[in-house]
């Protein structure tokens, strides 16, 4: 049944994904999902606000409009089927615990279930040396733990498939960062790499790109992410044919 009362609400704008927001919810109704904080359910929200001193970008705020009645049975529910890594049943009207591509993980140590199932199987011609997820740059964390002190790969995606020995020439030993600069928000990565650059103390910059026009505003977009975190980092710059061999 819907009343009319207090509820969290989130800027998207605003939310960065960091993931603060989430332990101070003791009802697990705060989650990141597509690498934003979300409420995964109306009726698990009380609507108190212990979440919003956490968020360190001011987007979590307490509005008043009609929702779901808080169900203390429906989180007790939720928060055990959480604690069992299983699904909520039904009846909870609850969505799963959220897309694998969101969560942060970091393989360099045992990793649970959970992360075992989703992280990259062997390929081809040898073992994946990824160290993290996510990749994409839009769904990292400026704050996820596996950036601090990096050295940093920013990779136009396509250079995945173009390069055939991607992981041992170019990944091994970085975190990487990929995505599309004609595809998505110019703007949006010159703000997340700024944010990285000023508070994760990155040692170097590697950056690989097609040989494609639409891939040259990738190595602009980090330098002016430098720019506006006022940092000046050794970067490196390579460029890959379309069939896959190293111009420069």
């Amino acid at each position: 049944m819907k009343v009319l009362r207090k509820i969290i609400e989130i800027d998207e704008e605003l939310c960065d994904g960091c993931g603060e927001c989430v332990p101070s919810c003791a009802e697990g109704s705060l989650q990141i999902i597509d690498g934003k904080a979300r409420v995964v359910a109306d009726n698990l929200c009380d609507g108190l606000g212990a979440c919003l001193g956490e968020c360190p970008t001011g987007a979590l705020k307490i509005v008043e409009r009609e929702a779901d009645e808080f169900d203390e049975e429906a989180v007790e529910i939720f928060l055990a089927a959480k604690a069992k890594e299983d699904t909520p049943p039904p009846e909870a009207g609850l969505m799963p615990c959220g897309c694998p591509s969101t969560q942060i993980q970091s393989f360099g140590t045992p990793a649970t279930s959970c992360e075992q199932a989703n992280r990259p199987t062997t390929m081809s011609g040898g073992e994946s040396v990824l160290s993290h997820w996510p990749v994409q740059i839009r769904l990292v964390p400026a704050k996820a733990p596996f950036l601090k002190g990096a050295d940093l790969l920013i990779l136009a995606d396509c250079c995945a498939v173009a390069y055939p020995a991607l992981h041992n020439d170019f990944l091994k030993g970085k975190v990487v960062m990929m995505g599309c600069p004609k595809f998505d928000d110019v703007q949006n990565y010159i703000d997340k790499f700024a944010e990285i650059f000023s508070i994760a103390q990155i040692k170097s910059v590697t950056s690989v790109i097609m040989e494609v026009p639409c891939c040259s505003g990738l190595p602009m977009i980090v330098q002016k992410g430098m720019e506006k975190a006022g940092v000046k980092i050794p970067i490196r710059e390579v460029v890959i044919s379309t069939r896959g061999k190293i111009i420069v």
